[in-house]
């Protein structure tokens, strides 16, 4: 039996999926009685405006032996002889913040590592590992340790998801601020209060293990397959939990409103973290996975004499229009094909003689421009979706790359969140220091024009022109 992967193969929009073994058998010149299974590897919308809206397949297949693949294949297509996809990953993951401002050098590899990342059970007895932030990075970290039965204590300064959720109503609707259970701390991170969208421009295989687990956790199998997969804020609540409950019942710690206040450094080597000034739990292996909003964490490891750099962000606002303009703009004459998805965009510029890229980023169909805050007197900005992403507004960031050299001082390596806090402060004050966000029309932006005012918008609390 013959496995490959078919690259290329499209069905245009009235298609049926179960055509997908029919053409793919013609392609290999074979009979369809040839091909013994047809499995979808991935699926992406092609909706370039030269051509109808199309979606484009990727395929694994299972063919009889006797079928002799073709030299040339139809244009587009591609062959690949398929390779193993492993239900575990021997490799250490690199993971990148987009609008983190501060790196931290880390050492050596844990000697946890035994042929992978925590791969095997260290022997004898051992302190637990304690893992600081219940984001993604978090969970999954805390999820791998566990399932490996390596004693771990996950600690998160904020709430769990289902009280977090009356906390960020709070806001959004009286402007009540929770500085430990907001849009930015609590479980499931900012991204339980944002896409679900499932990112990743790494070809690393641990991608395909935390879609895996994720779908375990009740998220929808289309994640498996989609080019573009989504979850859904609503949605991903509830998987955050279940991974939650999973934790718990693998013998995992988990511990919130359990801020770290210290580091405990003996003999130069990690001994404590410090809860709340005052609980220590021993440990010589700690995981940081606080996201890019833990500004007090940073200053702490800088204290605690950590290596630590500058690092280049972005920043910059959001934009928000009607998604029937977007969809009209993307499929024409098939926007409102039911087939078709909430139209998406992404819009990038280069000024070279400025060395800056203009960019869109974490665009949002069907979703809303909510206010993340996390700290008294300043604004920032978020975009959302539910699952079904039936919100009557799209919405999009639009960033401009910030260098090192915009703000660095000597010495500082932590000046980059001085820098991003002036700028949310003075959003504050233009909101009108009520946690409302400054807006103008877009046209109006690139104008360089104020008219003051401004159409229907999602956001909350509230827009002040």
């Amino acid at each position: 039996m013959n496995e490959i992967r078919l690259n290329g193969l499209t069905l245009v929009l009235d298609e049926k999926e179960e055509r997908l073994k029919e053409k793919a058998a013609r392609a290999l010149g074979a009979a369809p009685s040839d091909v013994l299974s047809c499995r979808v590897v991935k699926k992406a919308l092609d909706a370039r405006r030269s051509k109808p809206p199309r979606f484009v397949y990727a395929l694994h297949l299972s063919l009889k032996d006797h079928v002799i693949l073709p030299d040339v294949l139809p244009e587009g297509l591609q062959i690949q002889r398929r390779e193993g996809e492993p239900e575990d990953f021997p490799v250490v993951c690199e993971a990148k913040e987009a609008t983190s401002c501060v790196s931290v050098r880390t050492g050596s590899a844990s000697p946890l590592h035994d042929g992978g990342p925590f791969g095997k059970a260290a022997k004898g007895k051992i302190k637990p590992v304690v893992v600081i932030g219940s984001g993604p990075a978090g969970l999954f970290a805390a999820y791998r340790l566990a399932r490996n039965a390596i004693p771990v204590i996950l600690l998160e300064r904020g709430r769990p998801v289902e009280q977090r959720v009356a906390d960020v109503r709070d806001f959004w609707e009286r402007g009540l601020l929770h500085p430990e259970s907001n849009v930015l701390f609590g479980e499931g991170g900012a991204g339980a209060f944002s896409d679900g969208k499932l990112t990743s421009r790494s070809k690393n295989p641990a991608a395909g293990w935390v879609r895996k687990v994720l779908v375990e956790m009740g998220a929808p199998e289309a994640i498996l397959t989609d080019a573009k997969p989504h979850i859904g804020t609503d949605r991903l609540r509830q998987v955050i939990l279940r991974l939650r409950q999973k934790l718990v019942q693998m013998g995992c710690d988990v511990r919130f409103e359990s801020r770290v206040t210290d580091f405990v450094i003996r003999g130069g080597k990690m001994a404590a973290v410090a809860v709340n000034d005052r609980q220590e739990i021993e440990t010589d292996c700690v995981i940081l996975a606080i996201g890019q909003s833990a500004d007090d964490t940073y200053r702490l490891l800088r204290e605690r004499g950590v290596s630590m750099e500058p690092k280049p962000f972005a920043m910059g606002l959001r934009a928000e229009h009607p998604q029937e303009l977007i969809n009209a703009t993307q499929y024409g004459r098939w926007a409102g094909h039911p087939l078709l998805p909430p139209a998406e965009y992404f819009v990038t510029a280069a000024l070279e003689e400025q060395d800056r890229s203009v960019y869109t980023f974490c665009m949002c169909p069907g979703g809303q421009v909510i206010g993340c805050s996390a700290f008294p007197g300043r604004v920032i900005t978020n975009g959302m979706s539910n699952a079904a992403r039936g919100g009557v507004f799209a919405n999009s960031a639009v960033v401009v790359n910030v260098r090192t050299d915009d703000f660095a001082r000597a010495g500082d390596p932590l000046s980059g969140l001085v820098f991003r806090d002036v700028w949310e402060k003075k959003a504050f004050a233009a909101g009108g220091g009520n946690y409302c966000a400054p807006a103008q029309k877009l046209a109006e932006f690139v104008e360089g024009k104020f008219s003051g005012v401004v159409g229907r918008t999602s956001f909350l609390p509230g827009v002040r022109a």
